[in-house]
């Protein structure tokens, strides 16, 4: 049963059949809610989070305010490590946020084990499983619980990656750096490469280079058009 989830998931080619895959892994698997998420770092500015999850509704808007995420254990410890994290009442009072804690039992989120995979260029993703009744407490049993979902983490976020950040995967989407990218957006605002130099503490040779590798990438004659076609192809906003 769980080994077709592995790469039933591979071939989701909307988020609605991404969301009804790994859900139903996750029950599959014993647990009742899931987030997986995406998240995009950029040099400049906030981070882009793109999440599917069965949040219950009336705990999603708690559930989607970043601001719990920049205090909640569980993230940040995927924020630091690939390693899985095994979490429940403890690990949030150990933190000093047991009333966190009790705000999501409420809801069903009283144990779970949440992952992160660290990608090239600044790409991440987050995967969470949760659920009201504790984890197995034998070490035989957890560890192959916690294998399953690291197997399936692997194959759905190529899956995620495909769905939800389409214009960085489509054909013919060339890969450029985050700081390709920067330079870029800094241009768009009608930067100099010295000023861009001075924005991001690298020379005036240095983003000047970033700006013609990009527009070479891009297939273009000069930064005007490579900026445009950025903005056309969604890599900068």
């Amino acid at each position: 049963m769980l080994e077709s989830g592995f790469t039933s998931v591979l071939d989701a080619r909307t988020r609605a059949e991404f969301q009804e895959e790994i859900v139903g892994f996750t029950r599959r698997l014993g647990f009742e809610t899931v987030s997986a998420t995406v998240v995009i770092d950029h040099l400049l500015g906030e981070a882009e989070f793109i999440t599917v999850d069965n949040t219950p509704r009336a705990y999603k808007e708690s559930f989607a305010n970043r601001d719990n995420w920049r205090r909640d254990p569980v993230m940040q410890h995927c924020k630091r490590n690939s390693m899985p994290i095994i979490w429940d009442q403890k690990t949030y009072a150990e933190k000093g946020l047991g009333e966190k804690w009790e705000e999501q039992a409420r809801f069903g989120y009283r144990h779970g084990i949440a992952m992160a995979l660290h990608m090239p260029e600044g790409r991440h993703f987050f995967l969470g499983v949760d659920r009201d009744q504790p984890v197995p407490g034998d070490a035989t049993s957890m560890t192959r619980l916690v294998a399953d979902l690291q197997l399936f983490a692997v194959h759905a976020q190529d899956a995620a990656l495909r769905i939800l950040t389409p214009a960085l995967n489509a054909p013919g989407a060339p890969s450029l750096t985050p700081r390709e990218l920067e330079t870029l957006r800094w241009t768009m605002e009608g930067k100099t490469a010295w000023e861009v130099g001075s924005l991001l503490g690298i020379s005036e040779r240095t983003a000047a280079l970033h700006v013609n590798n990009a527009t070479h990438k891009l297939g273009c004659v000069n930064k005007h058009q490579a900026v445009l076609k950025a903005l056309r192809l969604g890599l900068i906003r």
